[in-house]
């Protein structure tokens, strides 16, 4: 863990760069309230020599066979397993999450995202169709060149390369934009893909804010596409600027789900995996269940269980691995969260536990701590239940019948996942198929498998990432036709 001031700089064209300005923004330890790095403010000029840079390696890097490409994506999972220790610890500084959680969770994804699109580069296929009209038709799925990726703070890594594999796996070049709340992760991948000898320009990194940096690279003229994972807001003003330009766009925003017990659920799992779905990573992930529906009948003695095993977890040093909760990501997110729990006293809530700051002893003492807070008695369309919080804040609410369960759960403007609790199969097929959800777990949550489609609808998303998906939307299909006879 390193303890002196990190000054980051942009990774372009192979090599780090100072910001054209000189100009740096604070990042904070949310875990002690102080700063620890200074990241690059970049803008136009740093974004225009990064996709420059892209522009330039981009011939040679569609051209290079799959399976020299997969060999290189294999190499820089190989090289951050050799580091996996080293970058927890910079995830946890940088996010407030427990080291525990960054070294089990975020940094073993990160490896596995390259490792599955090395494999998807070698196997993905086309179509081809045989015999209208006399022709042979088949598809060419071919790069499109530079393209732009976006990632947010609460899962820094894990979510960059989420974007970042398969577009260099479907023979893109990337510029891509960390958030500059968490920088730490990112800065360092340049250094892997260095060590790595992926060719200068495929990887660009170009760290800022999204108003100084991001949006020009969503509206550079030679950025092809746009993958973005983040707020709503923030995705509706990128769709806005990149409609006028005809580029690709994929959009993963927000979430407020739904978590939907049953009466006749195995009732110790769906306790405890309600628990891990409301408050994993502080409650900031978009899959988190922050709202828990639970059948009337079920309720008295649901709530009691659950409240239980929330009192169990610990709110502590992200370095101590008995702490179940970390920080939240920064000062201002606290704010945010807080102001919701204001809100759910405004609305009529009941406080069943939590809904306070909490301050620790030692280093800790002035970080960015909350208990983890549950309410009840809220309505169903009150703003604590329609707008995303994401924080360690949830509700519990009854529902009387299946029919009123799916009405609450796609009450609202949002749709990225729901999960189910029954053993009855039917109610299980009947509540997945209506749901307004890109995402359905049935007895689990967070059941991950790389080769699915993942994505939201309503204001939850636009496209898909995962499995083919990602690799059909980082390349452009090109239909040829050829006359056999007949």
């Amino acid at each position: 863990m390193r303890d002196a001031l990190l000054r980051l700089a942009n990774f372009i064209d192979g090599d780090y760069r100072t910001p054209s300005a000189n100009r740096y923004l604070p990042v904070f330890e949310p875990a002690t309230g102080k700063a620890f790095a200074e990241v690059p403010d970049s803008g136009t000029q740093d974004v225009d020599a990064a996709v420059a840079a892209a522009r330039g390696a981009s011939g040679a890097w569609a051209k290079t066979a799959p399976s020299e490409r997969a060999a290189l994506l294999r190499r820089i999972a190989d090289l951050m397993e050799g580091q996996l220790d080293a970058l927890a610890e910079e995830e946890s500084r940088d996010s407030g999450k427990p080291v525990n959680a960054a070294r089990s969770i975020d940094i073993p994804r990160a490896i596995a995202n390259f490792r599955f699109f090395a494999s998807m580069a070698e196997s993905a296929v086309s179509e081809s169709h045989h015999g209208e009209a006399g022709t042979l038709n088949y598809t060419l799925r071919q790069p499109l060149g530079v393209v732009g990726c976006i990632s947010p703070w609460n899962l820094p890594l894990y979510l960059l390369s989420w974007k970042i594999a398969p577009a260099l796996a479907a023979g893109n070049t990337v510029v891509a934009k960390p958030s500059e709340i968490t920088p730490v992760s990112a800065w360092l991948l340049g250094e892997i893909v260095q060590q790595a000898g992926l060719p200068p320009g495929v990887l660009n990194i170009v760290q800022g804010s999204g108003r100084s940096c991001g949006a020009p690279l969503t509206s550079h003229a030679q950025v092809k596409a746009v993958s973005f994972t983040g707020s709503t807001a923030t995705g509706a003003s990128i769709a806005s600027t990149v409609a006028t330009q005809f580029k690709k766009l994929s959009l993963e925003m927000g979430g407020k789900n739904a978590t939907v017990i049953f009466s006749d659920c195995d009732f110790e799992r769906a306790v405890r995996e309600s628990v891990r779905a409301a408050f994993a990573n502080q409650g900031q992930v978009c899959l988190c269940g922050s709202r828990i529906l639970v059948e009337r009948s079920l309720l008295p003695r649901f709530r009691e269980a659950f409240l239980a095993e929330v009192a169990k977890l610990k709110v502590g040093d992200p370095r101590d691995p008995a702490s179940n909760l970390g920080a939240l990501v920064s000062s201002e997110h606290l704010v945010k969260v807080l102001g919701f729990v204001a809100l759910a006293h405004e609305e009529g809530g009941r406080l069943l536990a939590g809904g306070e700051r909490i301050r620790l002893e030692g280093r800790c003492a002035d970080g960015y701590f909350l208990a983890p807070t549950v309410f009840d008695q809220l309505d169903a369309h009150c703003r604590v239940n329609q707008e995303e919080i994401f924080g360690p804040v949830v509700t519990l609410a009854p529902f009387d019948d299946e029919a009123q369960a799916l009405a609450f759960a796609n009450a609202g403007n949002y749709g990225l996942a729901c999960s189910l609790w029954t053993r009855d199969l039917d109610r299980a097929h009947r509540f997945a198929a209506a749901v307004e959800s890109g995402i359905v777990w049935i007895n689990c949550w967070m059941a991950r498998d790389l080769r699915t489609p993942f994505g939201g609808v309503k204001h939850s998303g636009l496209g898909r990432e995962g499995g083919l998906e990602a690799m059909r939307f980082f390349t452009e299909p090109k239909n040829v036709a050829i006359y056999v006879g007949g």
